[in-house]
């Protein structure tokens, strides 16, 4: 009995150890100052376009997904997932879990009779480990001080500790940023595929679908308001893909194209930080921002109040 009571401790000090604790993003962070910016949403498209490139994703979402028929409507809850990820507290942790609990029934057999599952551990964990490629783009683009080496190693770390909230399997976390860098190139080059699913995402920025509750007479003029920034969006998404990525796509990119994007995000990279903001952060995030201040500022108050 006293064996097996010993052997029953070691199982639950492995479990504690294969399990790092969830916690909550805070102010000071790289996640929490750069993550917020709009300019997210710029790279955001190249980070889905490398996800519905791995071929368990891309069946699953073509599927599941409402990106064909709610683009609008997608992306806007894509992007408040995300922004509560980082500035939602102790509400992050929870949204992780209403995650888990969304995709733990979106499965889907393709063409071949092959079945996929959202949640199986390397496809789960592919769809983070495109978001530090993201953020690096964003910065590499649209910023006027692109990250440095160690920048780029410590927003890997926090990506850690996302994934760690986001249950992504221990086994399938790179452990530094070097490794990330290995782990990202093996997945472009043995695992991702010119899937489908990536060709009709990339047609949804194009011409880009009317909002669902949007009246059908209204409709010719989104597709008139809409044509340019789609244009542009699936520029930027096709011009910080990577580009063993483009060439699985087919896709070509040219010297000029690449100017033409150097030009576009020079531009925007001087333009956003002059904005107030809360229209330089997405609403969530300039929210959090605030409260955060407006609780700094009470905690000082009440460490320097009279007695």
């Amino acid at each position: 009995m006293t064996v097996l009571a010993n052997q029953g401790d070691v199982v639950r000090e492995r479990r504690a150890v294969a399990r790092p604790e969830r916690r909550p993003f805070t102010p000071g962070t790289h996640l929490w100052d750069d993550v917020g910016l709009i300019t997210f949403s710029l790279t955001a498209g190249s980070a889905f376009l490398l996800q519905t490139m791995h071929p368990t994703v891309g069946t699953v979402v073509a599927e599941h997904s409402t990106f064909r028929t709610d683009a609008m409507g997608r992306a806007q809850r894509s992007i408040a997932s995300v922004m509560t990820w980082i500035y939602g507290g102790e509400e992050a942790l929870a949204e992780a879990d209403r995650l888990r609990v969304m995709h733990k029934t979106l499965n889907s057999t393709d063409e071949h009779g092959t079945a996929h599952h959202a949640l199986a551990s390397g496809p789960w964990a592919w769809i983070i480990l495109t978001a530090p490629y993201a953020y690096i783009s964003t910065s590499t683009y649209f910023a006027r001080r692109p990250y440095t080496r160690a920048d780029a190693e410590a927003v890997y770390a926090e990506v850690v500790q996302l994934m760690r909230n986001l249950y992504v399997a221990e086994k399938e976390i790179p452990q530094t940023y070097g490794e990330y860098l290995e782990r990202f190139d093996q997945i472009i080059d043995e695992t991702l595929v010119a899937h489908p699913t990536a060709f009709a995402f990339l047609d949804t920025l194009e011409v880009v679908p009317p909002p669902l509750n949007l009246p059908r007479l209204l409709h010719p003029l989104w597709r008139a308001a809409a044509h340019y920034p789609g244009r542009v969006q699936r520029f930027v998404t096709v011009g910080t893909l990577p580009e063993r990525a483009r060439a699985k796509l087919g896709i070509a990119w040219t010297p000029a194209d690449e100017r033409r994007l150097r030009a576009l995000g020079w531009v925007i990279a001087r333009v956003v930080p002059l904005l107030p903001e809360r229209l330089r952060y997405f609403p969530i995030a300039f929210r959090a921002r605030r409260a955060a201040r407006e609780q700094h500022r009470l905690s000082e108050l009440l460490v320097h109040r009279p007695m």
